[in-house]
């Protein structure tokens, strides 16, 4: 007979609420729970609060990861493909089009990058919605399909079929409902579980701090950047975690396809906001160097230009539209074949001065109520609507200047905008000093 305490959920939820650790029969008991059902939601939720309000150290964390990552399809890329399997993760932010121009460029370095991409998650702009705005653009590929694109074109941004981490998949709904989603084991877990599923070699992860990010306290970041890259490092997996700056939207766009645009515009070497573009360089050098496809950091951020000026960046991105099913003359007629907001109305500053600060999630709920995000996990959205040029933080503006310009499907949409950017972008008569946007860096080598 198999132990009780071990097997039973109601033992499971006890030994953790009452703050001993599980050790792995206890946590691969809850993940089949899980992954099969016989754990109901009622219980699912009373464990997860248990280890919110218990944690997991850092055994534990690495324990559930593997077991989450193996109640599902495991990719094996081992004998497929002579280069290193890199990969790139964002906790969200808003204007964040960092993993459009990242994966062709790594790819044209000589990685292979089978980016698993999400979509919209509240505030947050999705990937995989930029990329829908593309016609023709087929986000859910069968395993097959994928190392196919990542064959031509060394990379693909695809979503997550329901045989990867489906353990996962359960609890962060039920998490999501019951006000667990801030602990930081299970979202190390959630994040990793994921990435290894996808049989990566190393992982970057850009972890967001500020009035638009997930985590607003600095503190919660670093906790958050130096658990998934120890827990990855347990797990055998090179990870680099960077924080990065979201008190302003991450270029001058925000918006499906505006925010695609602008990444191929960056790729093009004809449009780059300088905060985008040091974001885009330093996590794509970072995955070279894990990767073995550079020895240094200098040499990294050397072969990410010359990808970028040769426009082999660009040529990868091309290919990988192609093979997913969009245009094959997308990057040469990008604005063509993009939907564009038949309202497009321009916010301008009312008197002169400096850009003081950015409400950014309110910017990013701003384009929620243009109909570019979701309200519940159903809903259609509108890839037409969202925000360019966009201010920054310290900018100097004259009365007049464009702040931003508004994209929207009615005149009634663009006027509720245009009221609401006056609560969003603040402009001031002194410089405000601007933070970086790198913060800092966590990393941990593997274990053997």
């Amino acid at each position: 007979m198999p132990d009780a305490t071990v097997t039973l959920a109601q033992e499971l939820i006890r030994h953790k609420r009452d703050g001993h650790a599980l050790d792995r029969a206890r946590i691969d008991a809850f993940v089949r729970g899980l992954a099969d059902g016989s754990w109901n939601d009622a219980q699912v939720g009373a464990m997860a609060m248990a280890i919110f309000m218990r944690g997991l150290s850092d055994r534990e964390t690495t324990d559930l990861t593997d077991a989450m990552t193996r109640s599902g399809v495991v990719l094996d890329w081992k004998g497929r493909f002579d280069a290193p399997i890199v990969d790139k993760h964002s906790t969200g932010g808003v204007g964040d089009k960092v993993s459009l121009a990242l994966a062709p460029i790594v790819a044209a370095c000589g990685g292979v990058v089978p980016m698993i991409s999400g979509r919209g998650l509240g505030h947050t702009g999705g990937t995989l919605d930029k990329l829908e705005a593309i016609p023709g653009y087929r986000a859910i590929v069968t395993r097959d399909e994928l190392e196919s694109v990542l064959r031509a074109a060394g990379c693909a941004i695809v979503g997550a079929s329901s045989e990867v981490a489906p353990a996962d998949r359960r609890l962060y709904a039920i998490r999501d409902v019951t006000s667990t989603v801030e602990s930081i084991p299970l979202i190390s877990a959630s994040i990793l579980s994921k990435k290894l599923a996808a049989g990566l070699d190393a992982l970057v992860l850009d972890v967001k701090v500020g009035n638009g990010a997930f985590a607003h306290d600095l503190a919660f970041a670093q906790a958050l950047a130096r658990s998934i890259a120890r827990v990855a490092a347990g797990a055998g997996l090179a990870c680099t975690a960077w924080i990065t700056d979201m008190n302003q939207v991450l270029g001058r766009s925000c918006g499906n396809a505006v925010e695609t645009l602008e990444a191929v515009r960056y790729l093009q070497g004809k449009e780059c906001d300088p905060r985008f573009g040091e974001v885009t360089e330093t996590l794509s050098a970072e995955l070279l160097v894990m990767g073995k496809l550079a020895p240094d950091m200098e040499a990294a951020r050397v072969r990410v230009r010359q990808a970028l000026a040769s426009g082999a960046a660009l040529e990868r991105f091309s290919r990988m539209v192609t093979a997913l099913g969009g245009p094959a003359d997308f990057v040469e007629h990008a604005e063509r074949h993009l939907p564009a907001a038949p309202v497009q109305r321009t916010f301008h500053a009312a008197s002169a001065g400096y850009v003081q600060s950015i409400a950014t999630r309110e910017m990013g709920l701003a384009v929620i109520e243009l109909g570019g995000g979701r309200r519940g996990a159903g809903d259609a959205i509108d890839p037409r609507v969202g925000f360019t040029q966009v201010a920054a933080p310290g900018d100097r503006v004259e009365s007049g200047s464009v702040l931003a310009v508004v994209h929207a499907a009615t005149e009634a949409h663009a006027d509720a905008a245009l009221a609401r950017l006056t609560r969003i972008i603040h402009v001031g008569d002194v410089q405000p000093s601007v933070p970086p946007v790198l913060i800092e860096r966590a990393s941990a080598a593997p274990n053997p």
